[in-house]
């Protein structure tokens, strides 16, 4: 399946204007981590926040607008999308970044290291 022009071209202007939040999470710790996470990640007419593909997790930070009326419907119908897909979505308001964030890494680590650890066996 293509993707749509219009759409890679916002994820690129998105990964190239990531709000203070994204760039705070990226450089202080996705960026870095053991294990591929992708920024401003095309999945199906949507883009993800940051994609970790590995663990089938989407990472999203939400400023002002996803608390409105019709940002918290769109989240919603877009969250129930990305789970049909088999993804998690998980949101974390800009303002927790801001003074939680150490919080906030561990919540995200210990979310990936769930869903890719391989399960045990019965022997």
């Amino acid at each position: 399946m293509r993707k749509k022009p219009l759409l890679v071209e916002a994820a690129r202007i998105l990964r190239k204007g990531m709000t203070p939040q994204e760039k705070h999470l990226w450089f202080g710790f996705l960026h870095n981590y053991p294990v591929r996470i992708y920024k401003q990640k095309i999945i199906n007419d949507f883009i993800a926040d940051f994609y970790c593909a590995k663990a089938k997790l989407v990472i999203e930070l939400d400023g002002g607008q996803h608390y409105t009326e019709d940002g918290l419907a769109h989240d919603a119908e877009r969250t129930n999308i990305l789970n049909a897909l088999g993804l998690l979505v998980i949101r974390f308001p800009n303002s927790e970044v801001d003074t939680n964030f150490k919080s906030v890494c561990n919540q995200i680590h210990s979310i990936i290291q769930s869903r890719i650890e391989p399960a045990c066996e019965e022997i």
